[in-house]
């Protein structure tokens, strides 16, 4: 387990906000003025900030769907809910995306939420199109489906509906235990080769995941979460995501053992990501958090991406590259191997699709 180190000294410690895992605000790479806090000599930075509240806007988007042709990633489309996470995981390789709509990567990100209303109703029409061509759709791959936010508008529970009655696949990737709330939807999906689910889980130090990821569910209850899925007959796997290099890391083959003893058959890793405005807020939290670890365990993070904090190159990105890389990504085989982790994929099926009906659609007989 790791511990992380109080440092009341820190400047940087006596601005994080409780709850919110950036340790500041800074302005994105679009914007022309950043501002800094400073102490004007009244004392203001020895209080403690205020809760930063979170605030939610509708999104007016008119599509849903977002494609991509990653090669890095098995699935060529997706659905994000919200952008923007209440989790404030500080790491979410997701957060520079709040920069395009003038809000910064860091306490905005997770404090400034947009969700999509007509979510459904606009899936149900992208569905319906004659041009659509079937294959799964990944939520929760961007930003998280199941974020504390979803409970009360239960947008991402809409898509589920919408999905289950054309029998459309899905996976579904989180940190939320909630997810189990939904399995009177998923199990029935599952039983027709429908859905997998992966958690994610970083770490299993309760006090570090507090500060990394702070609105998360905790690793226990992810831990139940993957129990009562595979219990349920849902396909639930374990995402070790991301390893972060000196810092947890050395829990990946602790991790896997407790999701294999919670019903994970398969599993995935992602070596830490720190691209555009994550590097400086990664190496923030750091100095703010554990600033004893944060030479080395930047200094690994630079051994795996060539010598900076991150490499966006296809086929390297999602696991360096180097000999730390490569010694991660054999603790994982051998650790999948003896727990017997990924023996069988589970395809997903994408024949029982039938698309929703248009209007003026003649009906069938059948």
């Amino acid at each position: 387990m790791t511990e992380l180190e109080d440092n009341p000294a820190n400047d940087e410690a006596r601005l994080v906000r409780k709850g919110r895992g950036a340790a500041s605000n800074r302005a994105g790479r679009f914007e022309r003025h950043a501002t800094d806090a400073i102490d004007d000599g009244w004392g203001n930075l020895e209080e403690d900030l205020p809760p930063l509240r979170t605030e939610l806007r509708p999104d007016t988007s008119r599509s849903v769907i977002a494609w991509n042709d990653s090669p890095d990633i098995p699935f060529d489309r997706s659905i994000n809910p919200y952008r923007g996470c209440e989790h404030g995981c500080v790491y979410c390789y997701a957060r520079p995306t709040h920069a395009f709509l003038g809000l910064s990567p860091g306490q905005d990100f997770e404090s400034k939420l947009f969700f999509k209303p007509d979510a459904a109703k606009i899936l149900e029409a992208e569905l319906a199109k004659p041009s659509y061509r079937c294959q799964f759709i990944a939520l929760g791959t961007n930003t998280d489906p199941y974020q504390p936010t979803e409970k009360r508008l239960e947008i991402t529970r809409s898509i589920l509906h919408v999905l289950a009655a054309h029998d459309h696949p899905l996976s579904i990737t989180t940190k939320s235990a909630l997810v189990t709330r939904d399995i009177d939807i998923l199990a029935p999906m599952a039983a027709k080769g429908l859905v997998t689910v992966a958690l994610s889980v970083t770490t299993l130090d309760g006090a570090l995941a507090r500060k990394l990821e702070p609105r998360a569910s905790t690793p226990a209850k992810r831990l139940d979460a993957i129990r009562q899925l595979n219990e349920a007959g849902v396909p639930c796997g374990v995402m070790v995501a991301p390893c972060i290099p000196g810092l947890t890391d050395a829990e990946m083959e602790t991790i896997l053992e407790a999701a294999h003893a919670a019903g994970a058959r398969e599993a995935a890793y992602i070596a830490l990501r720190l691209p555009l405005e994550i590097k400086d807020l990664f190496e923030e939290w750091m100095h703010t958090h554990a600033p004893g670890r944060a030479k080395h365990v930047l200094n690994l993070v630079r051994e795996m991406r060539g010598g900076g904090l991150y490499q966006s190159e296809f086929g390297t990105r999602m696991t360096g590259t180097g000999p730390y890389a490569a010694l991660m990504r054999r603790r994982f085989e051998l650790a999948c191997t003896r727990l017997g982790l990924n023996q069988k994929r589970r395809a997903l099926d994408t024949t029982r699709f039938h698309r929703p009906p248009r209007p003026g659609d003649q009906l069938s007989l059948l």
